[in-house]
């Protein structure tokens, strides 16, 4: 029932926005991996069902839009980035979907979907510009 490479995917994206914040230092940024993995984990313990991986996918979704995800508020908090440094550096608009064998992202409501982890191999070394968001 391993999801360590799903969830570190996943860290890994959304720590790259956070990476290149000139706001943010190494050790924040530290502190947020650590916290947002910890986080997702025990919030999916019970939600991973590599069997059957769309089972429990609404559950795994992380979203950003008009309300941050309350998880990744949290991870925020934990590494003292408030909810407004939050969104002043991710995407305004960031839709993640952790299943088993496959994270994936949309940015923008109408944006295409992209694949960062597809089962076998990280597909997307994601590097989130400036201009991203």
């Amino acid at each position: 029932m391993s999801m360590k490479i799903e969830l570190r995917s996943a860290v890994d994206f959304l720590s790259n926005f956070i990476r290149i914040s000139k706001y943010v230092t190494d050790e924040q940024l530290c502190n947020f991996r650590e916290s947002l993995l910890d986080l997702l984990q025990n919030k999916y313990e019970n939600h991973w069902f590599p069997e059957k991986p769309c089972k429990g996918s609404g559950y795994r979704c992380i979203r950003l839009n008009h309300n941050m995800d309350p998880t990744v508020r949290e991870a925020g908090s934990a590494c003292g980035l408030n909810q407004k440094a939050l969104e002043d550096i991710l995407p305004k608009e960031l839709t993640m979907w952790v299943d088993p064998k496959e994270v994936s992202y949309r940015l923008g409501e109408n944006g295409s979907i992209g694949i960062i982890f597809d089962g076998t191999v990280r597909i997307n070394s994601f590097y989130a510009s400036p201009a991203s968001h």
